[in-house]
C-alpha cells in the first residue's frame, strides 16, 4: 500500500479519535483545564525567536495542563515561506521527560522532532525543523506527546495539538 494513503488514513483516524479521548476523563488519562497560566496563554513570552522578533504566523492550540504537572502549548508558525512546529511546555511532574513533536503538512508529510524534556519551573519549547510552506500555511497542523520515564518508554502523560479546541476532562 502507498505510504502516503497509510499516512493520510493515520491522521483521518487519529484526528478523529482525538475528541473522543480528550473528553473521556479522569480514566488514567490527562486532564485539561481551560484558564491555564498566563505564560501559557501568551507563548511568544515563553521563547522569543533567535532573531529576535515573532513569526508572521501562528497558530496555537490550547494550552493544556496535566494532573502530573505538565503543563504544554502547540503551534504551527509560518514565516518567509517556511513552516516549522513549536511547543511550549513546563515540566513540574518530578522527572526528566520525552517529547515528540510531529509537524503534520499535506499531502501526508510529516517531521519529527524528540525533546528531552528537563523536570523543573522554567518554560522551555521543543521545534521540528523548518521546511519550505507547500500549499496554504492552514493546512499544517502540530502534535506533541509527552511520556513519562527518561527514556520515552513511560506513559503517555500529555498531547497538545495546534488544532485542538480546549475541553475540560476534569
Amino acid at each position: 500500500m502507498n505510504p502516503r494513503v497509510i499516512g493520510l488514513a493515520t491522521v483521518v483516524v487519529f484526528t478523529a479519535l482525538l475528541p473522543l479521548a480528550a473528553s473521556a476523563g479522569p480514566a488514567g488519562g490527562p486532564t485539561a483545564r481551560s484558564a491555564p497560566p498566563a505564560a501559557l496563554q501568551e507563548p511568544q513570552k515563553l521563547h522569543e525567536p533567535e532573531n529576535g522578533g515573532a513569526p508572521s504566523g501562528e497558530r496555537c492550540g490550547p494550552a493544556l495542563t496535566s494532573r502530573d504537572g505538565i503543563e504544554a502549548q502547540t503551534c504551527v508558525l509560518t514565516e518567509n515561506g517556511d513552516t516549522w512546529g513549536r511547543t511550549y511546555y513546563r515540566n513540574a511532574s518530578g522527572e526528566e521527560l520525552r517529547s515528540v513533536l510531529s509537524l503534520m503538512a499535506p499531502e501526508g508529510r510529516t517531521v519529527q522532532s524528540h525533546c528531552v524534556v528537563e523536570d523543573g519551573d522554567e518554560p522551555g519549547s521543543c521545534e521540528t525543523p523548518r521546511e519550505r510552506t507547500a500549499g496554504k500555511p492552514e493546512r499544517y497542523w502540530a502534535v506533541t506527546e509527552f511520556a513519562g520515564s527518561g527514556d520515552g518508554t513511560g506513559p503517555l502523560l500529555l498531547r497538545s495539538g495546534s488544532n485542538s479546541a480546549a475541553r475540560s476532562a476534569s
